[in-house]
């Protein structure tokens, strides 16, 4: 009875104990932010486009189906993937470092002493007619370290945080993911467009060229026009395998990021055909910490730095660890398994206290407080940076749709100067310079405005990601 009370006191000091942190957490930080983002429109409305899955934010069929592949095929992605399976699998095991470990061992031996030696003296004293010693053991050995100061609490603790952020690296690199591709895509877009000017601008110049020519022919004009009107469609033509070369690189660039080999991709629409949403809401900057896969995979380290105070922490305290054996011994194979008379067992307890390594103890302990001072900086580093590129987001998207609107002003005025001058030419009203200056202008105008609706869409793209999009 007594040796029960003293179990059952043991048992609950234990559990006093091990209620115990020997270190103080440090709780995540709230970074300040500002009640909206930079160049976000005044309103009341909370929503995000954040919220939005993909694909009811990029509807395009050949563009969902890009996207589609990447988050299937992507080796990155298949990389993330194969990162969480591991990270589960450490998750899994370590819930078994409360359990205690048991090992079973089956010894058999034969030695044949010195006759001069001690144990060879006492074989011939004993006479018992071998000179041989023998022993057989089977037992089972239990160990096991009671988590007093919450070791083994912080190790599972710092395993289920590690756990969650491969999840959220899988989810970052998710989000990369949808606005590369869109990026690609509008990119690829772009090129079309500005082949398609470049290819109508040579038309253009050639039906210049020949009333040129013919001028010359008449004698109306030098052979410098016809030379300059020549440089012109030239260069006009040089974009063209330019043009080409750039849409196959960015083809070919597509098809790797979604884990296919290069080769064309056929389009379902136009640069044109493309709708830049009107309303892109933001919502509050605070939701961006909650939606964030990098801000929440740098929460999640703030986690393990603080698990990791606690392990460097125990490390320095007395270690308890209980041991147990039992099983069966014999001098002879033949009583082996003679039970009772061949049972045995050992209960054993100790008190672990590092002595001379407590300096080192120390020093990882001071080491890991720094490291989790780190983890907070880089926590409140991430949210800025989150911040900012949100802001960034939105000032490209506000001066790109002035940029957007000047700029298709100016190609409609270009062309209708164009228009004219080429009539104007036709009647002897107006030099060759004239056109083709003219020309050479609207073909300017055309590709920069193309390049401004290019940039637009990639804005959006990369607002939806900065505000946390793209993984749902």
């Amino acid at each position: 009875m007594k040796n029960y009370i003293n179990m059952s006191f043991l048992i609950l000091v234990l559990s006093v104990l091990s209620a115990c942190k020997v270190s103080k957490d440090v709780e995540t930080p709230k970074p300040a932010l500002p009640e909206t983002f930079r160049n976000a429109a005044t309103t009341a409305d909370t929503s995000s486009i954040a919220d939005i899955q993909w694909r009811q934010f990029f509807t395009e069929a050949t563009l969902q189906k890009l996207i589609d592949s990447a988050i299937a095929k992507n080796y990155d992605m298949q990389i993330a993937v194969k990162n969480i399976e591991a990270s589960q699998l450490l998750f899994k095991q370590v819930k078994w470092n409360n359990v205690p470990q048991v090992d079973l061992n089956v010894t058999a031996s034969s030695s044949r002493p010195s006759d001069n030696s001690i144990n060879g003296l006492t074989l011939s004293q004993a006479d018992i007619g071998t000179k041989h010693i023998e022993d057989y053991s089977a037992n089972l050995a239990v160990s096991w370290e009671a988590d007093i100061w919450g070791k083994i609490h912080n190790q599972q603790r710092s395993a289920l945080a590690a756990y969650l952020q491969t999840e959220e690296a899988r989810k970052a690199i998710q989000t990369n993911l949808v606005a590369t591709v869109s990026q690609g895509y509008y990119n690829l877009l772009m090129l079309d467009a500005q082949l398609q000017i470049a290819q109508k601008n040579v038309k253009l110049n050639d039906s210049t060229l020949r009333i040129i020519k013919l001028q010359y022919d008449a004698g109306q004009v030098t052979s410098l026009a016809v030379q300059q009107a020549e440089a012109q469609r030239q260069a006009a033509e040089q974009l063209v395998p330019q043009f080409e070369q750039n849409i196959a690189i960015q083809e070919n660039a597509l098809r790797i990021l979604t884990g296919q080999l290069p080769d064309r991709i056929e389009r379902s629409s136009n640069l044109d055909a493309m709708v830049i949403p009107a309303n892109v809401a933001t919502g509050v900057p605070s939701a961006v910490v909650s939606r964030r896969p990098d801000v929440k995979s740098a929460e999640l380290e703030l986690q393990i730095a603080n698990s990791r105070v606690g392990i460097t922490k125990a490390e320095m305290y007395p270690a308890l660890r209980i041991t147990a054996q039992g099983g069966v011994n014999s001098f002879k194979a033949s009583n082996w398994f003679n039970v009772p008379a061949s049972l045995f067992g050992v209960v054993a307890g100790s008190v672990v206290q590092p002595l001379l390594d407590h300096k080192r103890l120390k020093t990882d302990y001071e080491v890991a407080k720094v490291d989790r001072e780190k983890t907070v900086l880089q926590f409140r580093q991430s949210v800025l940076n989150a911040v900012g590129e949100v802001s960034d987001a939105l000032v490209k998207i506000e001066k790109l749709k002035s940029q957007q609107a000047i700029a298709a002003n100016r190609v409609n005025t270009l062309q209708q100067a164009t228009k004219n001058a080429n009539l104007l030419f036709k009647n002897g009203m107006a030099t060759y310079l004239e056109v083709i200056t003219a020309q050479g202008n609207v073909l300017q105008g055309e590709l920069e405005l193309a390049s401004i609706k290019r940039d637009e869409l990639s804005a959006v793209s990369e607002l939806y990601r900065s505000l946390g999009g793209g993984w749902k």
